[in-house]
């Protein structure tokens, strides 16, 4: 059974910073890609970094510079350091690999005050 459990949400103030983990199980997790989405109020769900098995990552425009994904393999799971937040960066982020089919964890809300 492939469970995503994400942690590490809260509120923080505008130029802070907060680290997301997404703990896995039930999951090939050395081989999988792991990725992290967010959809903040009113918008849709948007890709906000993404890890190859390899290790080679990739982000979205807006979080480029700010953000870090990476990942590690013994422990089963994927990090998001977010660095120089912005309240545009208020969201639900959600962790998702693809095992056959498309999983999800539950979220956790990440709320940047101005």
């Amino acid at each position: 059974q492939v469970r995503l459990v994400e942690s590490g949400g809260g509120l923080v103030q505008a130029g802070g910073s907060l680290t997301l983990s997404c703990a896995t199980s039930g999951v090939i997790f050395s081989i999988n890609a792991m990725t992290w989405y967010r959809q903040g109020p009113g918008k849709e769900r948007e890709l906000v970094a993404v890890i190859t098995r390899g290790g080679s990552t990739n982000y979205a425009d807006s979080v480029k510079g700010r953000f870090t994904i990476s990942r590690d393999n013994a422990k089963n799971t994927v990090y998001l350091q977010m660095n120089s937040l912005k309240p545009e960066d208020t969201a639900r982020y959600y962790c998702n690999t693809i095992q056959g089919r498309s999983y999800w964890g539950q979220g956790t809300q990440v709320t940047v005050s101005s």
